[in-house]
């Protein structure tokens, strides 16, 4: 049985028709199961510039370009570099190079301009002498010789990267390399150094043993990191068929990049928190965590949560379609993997609880069970409205009450307007004098009188209670509900969702894996972790190179971040201008509409424009609105005028749709082509979001509001487009 090893080449597969791929499917599996099979007709290149270049028949119009590899251990190797027609894939074949990197030791798998002789031998590359175009990596101080004798970079290259004028230009360079160089030059980019880059990526510190069989040397290479970028080995048939049909928009299932690939598989002494950009791969990188922890031990007891059931259900589905086979879990402290939104984990902790009263007694002062229905939100409102506590009105707010009730009096399990009186309220921007807080007290009170009558909780209430059940569980025969707990979306969650995470798990190696983007945040305030017994110091890494979205597009969603100062979940200043992209394309479009008529006539037409290409799918066109008000009109406008679409809400997208939703709709989305409507200055940020905040506290209002943005903007692949009639929003600069 040969060995298949799969290339992430972005044309191999987009380079024949869909209907072929099928076809490479069965040629591929064939070749895995028997290569002297009748029918794969693999043959050598009389002309070819590396020995081990082979093609196979897929069709009778294509050939699968391969190289076999034959070790003196191991049995034979195919590394398949794609499959073109007939003719296209024998020109390829001539000029392709299978060669370990003699700096770094990296495989590489190269196709020449040209066919210039027999394959050379590896050896350390000779003095290059320096240019005399300067761009702004030579400004910077990094050399050609740096790059081709410390990195191992190709002299070619090198040499258009130092001449680069700026990022935008060394993006383009980027775009057209493939495997690890692609990637160095977009840390180059960020200011990354030589050895910083070396260290990342994992480069052997000596030549490779060119005593060594060639065939040997390259199997070997195959296990480094940084050859993982551009190869990987496939195990059995229906991993070979998920990677076929998957294509290469799938290839984060089986291609990491080094640094993810080291916090997916690190074994870490506590709590560990990945921070990154939108599209930084935060989310893969949990996800392939929870694979792996669960392949090391079968009966672990892993939860993977994040901020909603929608992005529950996003990180399902990836997480079955990485491994089909995976063990998910139905409840919380069985084997396998339970996923889901952290609101239904706390629901399902309560209810499979056997005695939840002394849980709800110390929360909330009084000993009963957990109702099934939960508090409805105007609750607060309502007892602003009709109770006269004596509060001022700028404190008097649903909003202010809210997160005052959640983050201080349920994260200290206050009971009592004694202990309301002295509790440390750290992280609130509102200071409050002593009768201040007796007018507070006075709602609270009326707050828990109205549950109880009605008998319903709210999501924060039973996230304390879930919390104060485990500590108690644990307190008792020190049993914890899960072995690993692995968190998405970090930044959006509260005191209470904290407290019950850390009680889910006991502190030691791999208890706490936090994925989080602090710039994301668009829900609640900040928390302190060290605050709430959760200790990352020393623990935290962060990711920079942009997977999803396009230089052009990255750009410009940074500038919505531009003149705002954020922090992360330890306090810490968090930055975004180092953020890159692998991936260039199209300047976004910001266009200013007469009227709100002539709006809706321009989104229309940029979607017939995009959907005019047959290969665009509708349901990867998305239309973001800042309010529910505004997708409906956009939904009926759209269909007046020829174009099915969909409003998105918790249901899933349809196929053969435009889909238009809320910007908090689409946070963990992702689509081809997006367009920003109504940005204005009455709509983003919305007013409604700022009334009712106490002074202190509008300035975070605003960073929420930029956030959100922020995350809109990052949700497209390939092209944004950004209306608005009137004047535009601040957030889009001048």
């Amino acid at each position: 049985m040969a060995n298949i090893v799969m290339t992430n080449q972005n044309k191999s597969l987009a380079a024949v028709d869909g209907s072929i791929i099928p076809r490479v499917y069965s040629f591929l599996a064939k070749l895995q199961a028997d290569d002297t099979a009748s029918g794969l007709h693999i043959e050598p290149m009389k002309s070819a510039v590396d020995r081990r270049v082979r093609t196979g028949r897929v069709d009778l119009n294509h050939r699968a370009v391969l190289f076999r590899v034959d070790p003196n251990e191991g049995g034979t190797t195919y590394v398949y570099l794609g499959t073109w027609k007939h003719d296209v894939a024998n020109s390829i074949a001539e000029r392709a190079i299978l060669r370990v990197n003699p700096v770094n030791g990296i495989l590489e798998g190269i196709v020449a301009e040209s066919v210039t002789g027999t394959t050379p031998e590896p050896v350390a590359p000779e003095p290059v002498p320096e240019q005399t175009t300067r761009g702004f990596l030579a400004e910077a101080g990094f050399t050609l010789a740096e790059l081709t004798g410390r990195l191992g970079m190709d002299a070619t290259i090198a040499k258009r990267a130092l001449a680069a004028a700026d990022d935008f230009e060394l993006n383009d360079i980027a775009a057209g390399v493939t495997g690890w160089q692609a990637d160095a030059l977009l840390e180059l980019g960020c200011g990354t150094g030589i050895d910083e880059i070396r260290a990342k990526y994992r480069f052997t510190e000596t030549l490779v043993d060119a005593d060594v069989d060639e065939d040997d040397r390259i199997i070997e290479a195959l296990e480094r990191p940084a050859s993982k970028i551009q190869f990987t080995y496939i195990d059995g048939s229906e991993e070979l068929r998920r990677v076929i049909e998957g294509g290469d928009f799938a290839a984060w299932r089986v291609f990491l990049h080094p640094e993810q690939r080291e916090y997916a598989e690190k074994d870490y002494s506590g709590p560990f928190r990945l921070s990154g950009g939108a599209g930084t791969g935060k989310t893969v990188v949990a996800i392939h965590r929870a694979r792996n922890l669960l392949a090391r031990d079968p009966a672990a007891r892993i939860i993977l949560t994040t901020f909603n059931k929608t992005l529950a259900r996003n990180l399902e589905t990836d997480l079955r379609a990485l491994d089909p086979g995976i063990r998910i879990a139905d409840k919380p402290g069985r084997p396998g993997i339970y996923v889901a939104g952290i609101d239904k984990l706390a629901s399902d902790i309560v209810r499979q609880a056997d005695d939840i009263g002394p849980a709800t007694e110390a929360v909330l002062g009084t000993r009963t069970e957990v109702p099934s229905a939960r508090t409805k939100e105007q609750v607060w409102r309502e007892l602003v409205d009709t109770i006269d506590s004596g509060l001022e009105p700028r404190l008097a707010t649903p909003w202010f009450l809210e997160t005052e009730y959640t983050s201080v009096v349920l994260a200290n399990k206050v009971t009592t307007v004694e202990q309301y009186a002295r509790v440390a309220r750290a992280g609130r921007g509102v200071r409050l004098s002593r009768p201040q807080r007796l007018a507070i007290w006075k709602l609270v009170e009326a707050y828990r009188r109205r549950s109880r009558m009605d008998e319903t909780l709210s999501f924060p209430e039973v996230l304390a209670v879930a919390a104060e059940h485990l500590q108690q569980r644990a307190a008792v025969n020190a049993a914890r509900l899960a072995d690993h707990v692995i968190v998405d979306e970090a930044q959006d969650l509260h005191a209470t969702h904290w407290l019950m995470l850390r009680a889910l798990v006991a502190e030691g190696p791999n208890d706490l894996f936090i994925a989080e983007d602090s710039h994301q945040r668009i829900y609640g305030q900040p928390v302190v972790l060290g605050r709430l017994g959760i200790k990352i110091v020393g623990r935290s890494r962060r990711l920079t190179l942009n997977y999803r979205t396009t230089a052009q597009n990255l750009d410009f969603a940074v500038g919505v971040l531009s003149g705002a100062e954020y922090h992360d979940l330890e306090e810490g200043r968090e930055f975004a201008l180092d953020y890159r992209s692998a991936r260039t394309g199209p300047k976004p479009v910001l266009r200013q509409c007469a009227s709100a008529a002539e709006e809706l006539e321009i989104v229309a037409g940029y979607i017939n424009d995009w959907l005019a290409d047959p290969a665009v799918e509708p349901s990867t066109i998305a239309v973001l609105t800042r309010g529910i008000g505004e997708r409906s009109q956009f939904v009926r406008a759209l269909a007046e005028r020829g174009i099915s679409a969909r409003a998105l809400d918790d249901n899933q997208a349809l196929p053969g749709h435009v889909q238009v939703l809320t910007m908090h709709r689409s946070k963990g989305m992702e689509f081809s082509r997006v367009v920003l409507a109504g940005v204005d200055e009455n709509r983003v940020p919305a007013k409604a979001s700022l009334n009712g905040v106490p002074e202190e506290e509008v300035e975070e209002a605003r960073l929420r509001e930029r956030s959100l943005l922020y995350v809109a903007a990052s949700r497209a692949r390939d092209q944004v487009v950004v209306t608005w009639s009137g004047r535009r929003s601040e957030l889009l600069g001048a």
